[in-house]
């Protein structure tokens, strides 16, 4: 990885996973595979952000409200908590979303870290211009991070090994990956990283 990189896990909460209240398939399959990342990027001194979906009871966001979702993530519940085995070491950023009840927030850059900084300003005082990207799910809040942070002037990398779609309609994940290519959007796996070093 370049020096000035990142690691950017979106949304590993238990409701996203299998048997939460927005379970993806397979969701629980990318946490051994975001570890290793974890590990490599933690071995390299990079930085490492992890957003949450970080809802109030009333928002918008859920169909009780006239949004598209179920409740999920509510402030606080364990379906809002971080998959119990996600390996976040103790320097990761935990970046919070979805406060807002009158907005979505699926963009990670409209998130906010613990002192109430934005997203991008923390990766910029950090000097970072490349962001590697996985989580839940490609098709919501992985795409939109992705395409914000490259219209926000990042070079965005999607882990698609570290990534599973919600397909809310069949093929939902393949135009996510396809929008996010023609958007400009790098790809990398596990494996490439690790032969990198």
């Amino acid at each position: 990885m370049e020096k000035d990189s990142a690691l950017l896990i979106v949304d590993i909460q238990n409701d996203f996973c299998p048997g939460g209240a927005l379970g993806v398939s397979e969701g629980d399959k990318v946490v051994p595979v975001l570890n290793r990342y974890i590990e490599l990027f933690t071995a390299q001194g990079l930085p490492v952000f992890a957003t949450r979906d970080w809802h109030p009871a009333t928002t918008s966001h859920f169909q009780a409200f006239g949004g598209v979702w179920p409740v999920h993530c509510i402030q606080g519940s364990t379906g809002a908590a971080f998959h119990p085995d996600l390996k976040l070491p103790p320097h990761a950023v935990i970046i919070s979303k979805g406060m807002d009840p009158t907005r979505d927030d699926y963009s990670a850059l409209h998130g906010i870290g613990p002192d109430g900084t934005p997203l991008p300003d923390l990766l910029r005082q950090r000097g970072v211009k490349t962001v590697y990207v996985g989580g839940l799910a490609t098709d919501y809040c992985v795409k939109e991070s992705v395409l914000e942070g490259i219209a926000r002037g990042f070079t965005m990398v999607y882990l698609a090994d570290a990534s599973r779609g919600v397909n809310l309609q069949p093929g939902d994940t393949d135009k996510a990956e396809e929008e996010m290519a023609r958007a400009g959007a790098g790809t990398a796996s596990l494996a490439e990283l690790a032969a990198k070093g």
